[in-house]
């Protein structure tokens, strides 16, 4: 009944023509299947009593979806086929489970601005970070622009090995560093491992040597040595030409080279 009602206020002549349903603040405990409304896009059912959403198996076009304030527990597999939602409110409900969580929003390449506050999920110590560093496309949590340096803390957190190694190899520059060296005051899920090369091991000549113990640390310590290109060039407007050599009109001058590197 209250969706026939928003049709009839929106004068929706045919269920093709939906894009706008507003069902907030209905009481509602559950909601029968809106497949029918394939193009539908904008999609209010905050404020209710919603436990359960397969009602949204079928609608593949939501850009924005608020579900905030609800009874919501677990939203495993009822969201993840949502590849073009860049809104998203889950505020104010019952979800416990981060990795569960964040696992289900993962395909969502477009989302943009996401609200999980007040579930008792957002209590986890890390809570903010993992969310960062796992839906790298969210611009906006919790009603908070995500800052450059928190995304380099998630980074330090949950990938260290990658975190070393973009703060070790730079364009021309390279820090020593050391994968066992603490990145931050942030506690990480695994702590870093320093790669095991075997004694005598050199790039360029190691056809005889023992290979890695890992072959990700053969990876890793590949990625901080980079090539060195160089390009040499000369005055040409102080070489002289076969006639002037010939005539000797013009005195032999020494050539200035130019050399530049690219690392």
């Amino acid at each position: 009944q209250a969706i026939e009602n928003q049709l009839k206020i929106c004068g929706y002549k045919s269920n093709v023509d939906v894009v706008a349903l507003y069902l907030a603040r209905q009481g509602l405990r559950s909601i029968p299947s809106l497949s029918q409304f394939r193009r539908l896009r904008y999609l209010w059912i905050n404020n209710n009593k919603i436990q359960d959403l397969t009602f949204l198996i079928k609608n593949y076009y939501l850009t924005e979806l608020y579900l905030n304030n609800n009874e919501l527990t677990d939203i495993s597999g009822a969201l993840k086929h949502l590849c073009s939602l860049q809104v998203l409110f889950l505020h104010n409900n019952e979800l416990k489970k981060l990795g569960k969580t964040v696992k289900e929003l993962k395909g969502m390449i477009s989302l943009q601005t996401l609200n999980l506050f007040q579930n008792p999920l957002a209590y986890d110590p890390d809570y903010r970070l993992y969310v960062i560093y796992f839906l790298p496309s969210v611009q906006l949590l919790d009603r908070k622009l995500v800052t450059e340096g928190e995304r380099e803390s998630a980074l330090r957190l949950y990938n260290p090995k990658k975190a070393w190694v973009m703060q070790s190899v730079a364009f021309g520059k390279r820090v020593d560093t050391s994968l066992g060296t603490a990145v931050g005051s942030s506690r990480c899920t695994a702590p870093a491992r320093t790669p095991i090369m075997p004694s005598g091991h050199e790039f360029g000549n190691n056809t005889n040597k023992v290979p890695f113990e890992d072959p990700e640390d053969a990876v890793l310590v590949r990625a901080t040595s980079r090539s060195l290109m160089e390009f040499s060039s000369v005055d040409w407007n102080k070489v002289a030409t076969c006639q002037e050599r010939r005539l000797k009109n013009k005195a032999e001058e020494p050539l200035e080279k130019l050399t530049v590197q690219f690392r």
